[in-house]
């Protein structure tokens, strides 16, 4: 064994003894807590909360550090490492079992699944204030395009590919649809999470894939309706309630366009009433409230809670404050977020896999493609190269939760049985675990869209050159604190460059230090906004340093701080 393994076995072993010192409490429970009391399930569920913590950034800091892969895959392997259906299981003398499993539809405890949801809520609720509305709105079409022609491909071939099989007798076999239907599922908290960390949330692919997933959450709703009406009637399709399924059609749609609209319009009164309290920390917690608050009310609209959370999110996104609400929330972010993909982890039952293994290969197989090119096609067709269609259509495929959730109605409802539920989570595992290298490589390199001359028009870019890199920093310095003077909201958004953002209700602009220069990039209407703000801090610094030139006391001060004549007192 090498020195460099054993110095890391030595790193290790601090945190095995106290992952090991943890599960020894579970003794007397012996992992199961039904019928116990509040204070006894709550110890149990941060006893385990502790462990997932652990566990979720210790192997997703092994996956980014050393294996060069996305921290979220890290996180899903964790879950399914220590999940019910694999260590967590194991009864062992003195321990019991860390993760005891609830039901077939849910393994995990009420307590973990509810966390992990407020933490998708969260994700997608930051995914969308680092969303561009301008880009947004301007992709919005290639977006419906894009989630249409998604669910589409993956459901006539999910459906189609059961009747092949034998799985089913026929199209509107009620197996053969909810085969489809679980085909057409899009966990986008999984993409948003890696484009989030790639800083490309406001790329042209990125918002074309948020925009999708949306379009792809509303008709799957609508097609999982349509399903369970036909399973209810026996399989024919012709006595199916359509007037119901039309009202729940309507419904979604309808909440999630009058939630965007009025989000939009109202977004900046909002803020301006939270900026009365004078506290950037009040102003956060209120916005957080509002995305819990939408998507809570998108779930009982018939929508999945992450919509409505990112339709808070994108409101949001061309305030002023939009950078305080990340800066502010970014630490509770980095905490549950990692919770969340850690417990989808956890739902991956490896023994449901064996009933229908050759089938579910074939299965997943033609769900990745079905995906992929059912959303590269479309976006082919709305001028995107083949690098960025490539690029949507692997942003689009993972399916995470959604189908489980779906997969588990099924099961649940006696339409499919454990064979074809096994058959969903392989799907769902694969999916889950291929996306996120695919959209990693992808996401270097080129653009994956041509943009037009009116695009690069739009940018200003001013340049203040200086002699020495000190008097730059003096400088932007400066200049941030004359922002903010004007009420702008200035955010540094990298610790490691010198690199800031400001805003003003709709005027934004940026500014960086690239050596001893001074980059301010703005649109065209706060461009001469910036060129008042900055010209009259110049003229300022220059009689500064004019008189600091003119200080015949300068250089004299100077040696009698390095002789000492000169005491403090």
């Amino acid at each position: 064994m090498t020195l460099v393994k054993k110095k890391w076995l030595l790193k290790l072993v601090p945190l095995i003894v106290i992952c090991l010192t943890s599960t020894l409490v579970f003794a007397s429970s012996g992992g199961d807590n039904n019928g116990a009391s509040m204070t006894h399930k709550m110890t149990y569920f941060v006893l385990q909360l502790a462990v997932i913590v652990v566990s979720a950034r210790l192997l997703g800091f092994i996956f980014s550090k050393y294996l060069k892969q996305p921290a979220v895959l890290g996180e899903l392997c964790a879950g399914m490492i220590i999940g019910p259906y694999a260590l967590g299981s194991i009864d062992l003398p003195l321990i019991g079992q860390l993760f005891h499993i609830q039901n077939a539809l849910m393994p995990v405890t009420t307590e973990l699944y509810g966390l992990a949801t407020v933490a998708s809520i969260i994700l997608l609720f930051l995914a969308g204030l680092e969303t561009d509305l301008a880009v947004f709105i301007k992709y919005s079409v290639a977006g419906t395009l894009v989630g249409i022609g998604g669910v589409i491909g993956a459901f006539f071939l999910g459906d189609y590919l059961a009747v092949f099989f034998g799985v089913a007798t026929g199209f509107m076999d009620p197996i053969a649809l909810f085969l489809g239907a679980i085909s057409t599922a899009t966990s986008v908290g999984i993409t948003a999470r890696i484009l989030s960390e790639k800083r490309k949330l406001d790329s042209p692919e990125g918002v074309t894939i948020l925009a999708g997933a949306v379009i792809d959450d509303v008709l799957g709703i609508i097609i999982l309706a349509i399903v369970i009406g036909i399973a209810k009637v026996g399989g024919s399709g012709n006595n199916v309630d359509w007037g119901s399924i039309g009202i729940i059609a309507a419904k979604a749609f309808g909440f999630w366009i009058v939630c965007t609209a009025l989000g939009l319009i109202l977004a900046r009164k909002i803020t301006n009433i939270m900026k009365w309290f004078k506290s950037t920390e009040t102003i956060a917690s209120l916005s957080l409230g509002l995305a819990l608050l939408l998507a809570g009310l998108s779930e009982l609209a018939g929508l999945a809670m992450i919509i409505g959370a990112y339709i808070t999110g994108l409101s949001l996104s061309r305030t002023d404050v939009v950078n305080e609400l990340h800066h502010r929330l970014s630490g509770i972010y980095s905490f549950l977020v990692p919770i969340f993909f850690c417990v989808m982890g956890m739902l991956v039952d490896f023994s449901a896999m064996r009933g229908a293994l050759v089938f579910g290969i074939v299965y997943t197989v033609f769900a990745v493609f079905g995906k992929v090119a059912g959303c590269a096609l479309p976006a082919l067709l709305m001028k995107f190269n083949l690098r960025g269609a490539l690029r949507i259509g692997f942003g689009m495929l993972p399916r995470g939760e959604v189908a489980l959730i779906i997969a588990g109605i099924g099961l649940s409802t006696g339409i499919i049985g454990a064979d074809i539920f096994g058959v969903s989570i392989l799907m769902t595992l694969v999916t889950t675990l291929i996306a996120p290298p695919f959209i990693v490589s992808l996401f270097e390199g080129k653009p994956g869209i041509e943009q037009s001359e009116d695009d690069d028009a739009q940018s200003r870019t001013i340049q203040l050159r200086f002699p020495h890199i000190d008097i730059a920093n003096f400088v932007i310095k400066r200049l941030t604190l004359a922002f903010r003077n004007e009420q702008f909201f200035v955010h540094r958004i990298d610790s490691d460059f010198r690199l800031y953002q400001m805003r003003k209700d709709d005027l934004s602009l940026s500014m960086t230090l690239n050596e001893s220069t001074i980059i301010i990039t703005s649109c065209k209407k706060s461009s001469m906004i910036a060129r008042f703000v900055i010209a009259e801090e110049m003229l300022e610094l220059g009689e500064a340093f004019e008189s600091l030139k003119n200080m015949s006391e300068v250089k004299k001060m100077s040696a009698d701080l390095i002789s000492g004549a000169v005491i403090a007192k």
